[in-house]
């Protein structure tokens, strides 16, 4: 997810390492800081991949540059927003580098395409703590307060996501008939 976070920060203009590195910590916040030795690394990587391209700073001295996108790099960016891998639907940080960059897709189609995916997702049954065989755990039925409070929580969330996805799509079934929302996270 770095790089297309890369790429796509890069798809917003020319921009110098430190500032990609300011902007990814923005993206990520506390949960995923990205350091130098990961970041400049993946910088390489594009580079050597013909993906961006580094330039000199114009009226900068001491060897500064600018990090551009290059033509073959805004394809592949393009490219990995249009169809995700798995991975990048289910995670929720992954989702949102996906989805802080979704606008970049020139079309409408191409954009729901891949929120309707996200919410095929997140309407599908899922459960913390049993196993397929066991019916879905409610919050209101753990006793750990812990485990509880995990439960509230991705009930809240996934209430918010489904309903923020419909709205994007155009649907209206948020308030007048919502679909049912995975068990264990049903009020």
């Amino acid at each position: 997810m770095l790089e297309l976070a890369i790429l796509g920060f890069l798809a917003e203009g020319p921009l110098p390492g430190h500032e990609v590195r300011r902007r990814l910590g923005r993206l990520t916040g506390w949960s995923r800081p990205v350091s130098d030795g990961t970041l400049y690394p993946a910088l390489n990587r594009l580079t050597r991949a013909g993906l961006i391209e580094r330039r000199p700073a114009p009226a900068a001295g001491g060897g500064r540059y600018l990090l551009n996108l290059t033509d073959e790099g805004r394809q592949e960016m393009l490219g990995r927003l249009r169809e995700p891998a798995e991975h990048e639907i289910t995670d929720l940080s992954r989702w949102f580098t996906v989805l802080a960059f979704l606008s970049l897709l020139p079309g409408t189609a191409e954009r729901h395409a891949v929120l309707r995916r996200r919410l095929a997702f997140v309407e599908a049954p899922a459960s913390f703590f049993h196993d397929d065989a066991d019916a879905p755990l409610r919050a209101e039925q753990v006793a750990d307060p812990y485990r509880r409070g995990m439960l509230l929580t991705a009930r809240a969330t996934n209430r918010a996501e489904r309903a923020w996805l419909r709205e994007a799509l155009g649907d209206d079934r948020g308030t007048h008939e919502p679909s049912p929302a995975p068990a264990e996270l049903e009020d």
